[in-house]
């Protein structure tokens, strides 16, 4: 009777491991085939280095380049990234090495709450809060790259806070004592033996946080300031991610609009993949 149920229990993750890939298949398949029609009007090198997105001729000829909307989405992203991993960290260290286990089961539910709080809440929060400070600095709409790399950092902290501290709790579990019957002080621990032990982990925490950043739709959207511009750090942007949820619903179905901004995100799944294999072999090779 065990060995039936080990059979039917191997089965069914595998057949769930079949279905996951079967469905990620199917996305990039759709998304593929309503984006090549894109290049039957528009050359790849246009589309991706073009810096003008025209899909209607009000004035002059339709144009379809996106290069504004992928530095911008890079830009934000790891704006975001750089800011949230310091404070992230930071916290996690806090939490794991720190605090004492009822004050963890204290804040633990408040983090998990940050995780969540909808985007669009975020954005509001951005528009009412972070968007008044940048007028009043001087910043004549206060939507710009840097109000939304903020709230992008915010949005990121929950998830990195929340894995690299377990990740960092373990590690402590295993080696703290050892280094404290050793006589090595708690920080210089922390700083030597915790964190190297725990970085191969934080890079996988970063690697889904940069796929999680880029993918961020609404709270990018409504601070950014959605203008066709090369990103500065003051100035407005608009990403990949934020062109797709303002068009798709205009664009009529079938037309080169509709297939552009397809190949917009399949250019952006791309890049995900393209940044997690990069963090990956990095990871590997300087880790170990």
């Amino acid at each position: 009777m065990r060995r039936w149920k080990n059979r039917i229990f191997s089965l069914l993750v595998y057949g769930l491991t079949a279905m996951t890939v079967l469905v990620l298949a199917f996305v990039i398949y759709f998304i593929v085939k309503e984006a090549l029609p894109t290049f039957q009007e528009v050359s790849v090198t246009d589309f991706l280095f073009g810096q003008r997105w025209m899909p209607i001729a009000y004035t002059g000829e339709v144009s379809f380049g996106i290069f504004n909307f992928i530095m911008a989405t890079l830009y934000v992203s790891f704006l975001a990234l750089a800011m949230a991993i310091l404070v992230g960290i930071g916290a996690a260290i806090f939490l794991s090495c720190v605090a004492s286990e009822r004050m963890r089961g204290i804040l633990y539910p408040f983090v998990d709450l940050l995780a969540g709080i909808p985007s669009v809440i975020y954005g509001f929060i951005g528009l009412v809060i972070l968007v008044k400070y940048f007028i009043r600095a001087g910043i004549p709409t206060g939507s710009c790259v840097l109000a939304a790399g903020i709230l992008l950092a915010i949005m990121l902290l929950p998830f990195l806070v929340s894995s690299c501290s377990e990740t960092m709790l373990k590690v402590k579990e295993e080696y703290l004592p050892c280094a404290e019957a050793m006589g090595i002080s708690r920080w210089y621990a922390i700083a030597t033996i915790i964190l190297p032990a725990s970085w191969k982990n934080i890079m996988m925490s970063m690697i889904l946080a940069i796929g999680r950043a880029m993918g961020e739709t609404m709270a990018v959207m409504m601070v950014i300031g959605n203008a066709n511009l090369f990103p500065h750090l003051l100035g407005k942007s608009e990403s990949i991610a934020s062109v797709i949820a303002l068009e798709m619903g205009t664009a009529v179905v079938g037309s080169t609009h509709y297939h552009a901004l397809y190949a917009a995100g399949m250019v952006l799944m791309i890049l995900l993949f393209a940044i997690n294999l990069i963090i990956t072999i990095l990871r590997e090779k300087l880790i170990g």
